[in-house]
């Protein structure tokens, strides 16, 4: 059988992307920043398809966990050029960035997965085992990283001492690298598609040219992505103060826009019912985020003596309690239906509310 070959477009997207970064670079206006974002948001699916291609070569948890290390390592490195460029300015981009990463993937992509997946196949299944460590390592992240600066007492307010930043960037480290060897090596089998349910379809993988030649230009368009981002983000950040939102809206539209690869693959997969896919997906780059971001800017605000607010007030630690809570039980049975994810985006428009509306 004739491999498929990668499809124009695939590739025509991420090098416009990269003429157009080019061109931003050096001109500005109302008229560019319409064509980045068009650019932006077709190099989305190119990377999409790209991504694939890889899972579809590397196979299950890999591929995944591929894309998941891919977005979060990028959408780190422009939360770090962000902080390096106006470190106090933007002192709790991090935190908002990783909250909102953590919303959008647990109930916005989650939830979007449940219900168009559900919708198509009434019920849909998955691996148990998997999707409970998963949520273990979930909710330790992010208490011991968004609730517990606002609850210690050594330096007042949502803050870590230095000694604590730095006690929290290793634990961070230390439970996602456990979650990975977990996830790849030793009980590989938990993040596996459950027999019954899967609905792989049964065409040759790609060959290792093409798998090669895919991750070079899914990286490329992800770096591509999350530089027009970061170049939209002033324009972004001037559209925000026109209408009086908070500035943590930002957060919110930097973390969907890198997000929104990994969003759509979760969806394409959900509606192939391969909903294990979607979780391996969706969990892992919220444990990712979480993982790697935060020790990374926790280095950057060391070296740079500047602060670093990662405590989330009361409203948004409910919320976070509160998906914590539905998470568990959503993913307690190994089946989901539609109203689980309708309970999930029901939560997500709460969180988007109240973001614009606090």
């Amino acid at each position: 059988m004739t491999e498929a070959r990668t499809p124009w477009w695939a590739w025509t997207w991420p090098v416009l992307a990269w003429m157009v970064l080019l061109a931003y670079s050096v001109f500005s206006g109302g008229l560019i920043a319409t064509i980045a974002g068009v650019v932006l948001i077709c190099t989305v699916f190119a990377a999409v398809y790209h991504a694939e291609v890889v899972a579809h070569r590397t196979g299950e948890p890999f591929g995944t966990l591929v894309l998941a290390l891919a977005v979060t390592v990028i959408e780190t490195a422009l939360i770090v050029s962000v902080m390096i460029a106006a470190p106090a300015e933007h002192a709790k981009l991090p935190r908002d960035t990783v909250y909102a990463a953590v919303m959008i993937v647990c109930n916005g992509i989650v939830g979007l997965c449940l219900l168009w997946g559900g919708a198509r196949h009434h019920e849909q299944g998955f691996q148990v085992q998997g999707a409970s460590a998963a949520l273990a390592v979930l909710a330790a992240l992010t208490i011991l990283t968004l609730v517990l600066p606002s609850v210690a007492i050594t330096v007042p307010g949502p803050w870590f001492s230095t000694s604590q930043l730095m006690f929290d960037g290793i634990v961070s480290l230390v439970l996602y690298g456990s979650f990975v060897f977990i996830q790849t090596v030793r009980h590989r089998d938990y993040f596996l598609p459950v027999k019954d349910d899967e609905a792989e379809t049964h065409a040759p993988p790609p060959s290792n040219t093409t798998a090669v030649l895919s991750a070079g230009l899914l990286l490329a368009s992800l770096v591509a992505v999350v530089g027009l981002a970061k170049f939209l983000t002033p324009t972004v950040e001037f559209g925000l103060a026109r209408i009086d939102a908070p500035k943590s809206v930002v957060g919110i539209i930097i973390a969907g826009l890198v997000l929104l690869p990994e969003g759509l693959a979760a969806v394409r997969a959900a509606k192939a019912n391969r909903l294990q896919t979607s979780l391996n997906l969706a969990l892992g780059s919220s444990l990712a985020t979480i993982g790697l971001t935060i020790p990374a800017v926790a280095v950057v605000s060391i070296i740079l003596n500047q602060p670093l607010e990662l405590g989330l007030d009361a409203k948004d630690q409910d919320l976070l309690a509160l998906t914590l809570f539905v998470s568990v039980i959503t993913l307690g049975t190994g089946r989901t239906t539609v109203l689980q994810g309708i309970v999930h985006l029901l939560i997500f428009a709460v969180f988007l509310f109240f973001a614009v509306v606090p």
